[in-house]
């Protein structure tokens, strides 16, 4: 059966039951016979998973020193190094030995890719306590007090109200079982049965149309 560059990369950590070790950051001395940097870009480009997990293997020590630089957070680093190499794979075609080397590449996609994702942190962290500091233990609850707060008009409850209920219901799932029971997105993830990435996604998704909502219905006041 062949295995994906996805299998590859999840099999790092599931080798005989125990993490894997990690391998050191910083950059080692070829094995006699090793196929270069450029040797694998070019084989990840022709679609060899293989030269995936070789490459791994090689740079992933950097790369995650280089994201924890900017995350500080194990969990969420290791995560963040799986899409990584992920997206090594989905853009590899986009690499050309003329513009530079490999590892220089890899670096600024990783170092791009760990701003990014501090950033929606950052933005999801600020919304979430917005959210939070509006949040009882129900959403009905959530909804009232919100409205008499910061709404004078009764009538609003019912269109707040729609907004929340107009979710699709994987996201609202996820936004009640985040702010109403108090999960975290792993617990969310392990509690669906759905991938960690998934619910983060969900997550983004409906704080976002959350907060359109809101914002289209304080305007139309």
């Amino acid at each position: 059966m062949n295995r994906g560059p996805k299998d590859i990369l999840n099999l790092d950590n599931e080798a005989d039951g125990e993490a894997k070790p990690r391998p050191p950051a910083t950059v080692s001395e070829l094995e006699p016979g090793a196929p270069s940097d450029l040797d694998l870009m070019l084989a990840i480009q022709a679609e060899n998973p293989d030269a995936l997990s070789q490459l791994y293997d090689r740079y992933s020590g950097i790369l995650k020193a280089l994201i924890l630089r900017v995350i500080h957070n194990e969990a969420e680093a290791d995560d963040l190094l799986q899409e990584i190499f992920m997206e090594i794979w989905n853009q590899a075609k986009n690499f050309s030995a003329q513009k530079g080397k490999p590892l220089g590449w890899m670096v600024t996609l990783a170092r791009r890719r760990a701003i990014d994702g501090l950033r929606k942190k950052q933005a999801y962290a600020r919304a979430g306590e917005r959210l939070q500091a509006e949040t009882e233990l129900q959403p009905e609850t959530w909804v009232q007090n919100a409205t008499e707060r910061e709404i004078d008009f009764a009538d609003t409850r019912v269109l707040v109200r729609e907004v929340i209920n107009s979710l699709p219901p994987a996201q609202k799932q996820a936004i009640e079982l985040a702010f109403f029971r108090g999960m975290s997105q792993r617990e969310i993830a392990a509690n669906t049965n759905t991938p960690l990435g998934t619910v983060k996604t969900r997550l983004e998704l409906g704080l976002k149309k959350i907060y359109d909502g809101l914002k289209e219905l304080r305007h139309e006041l």
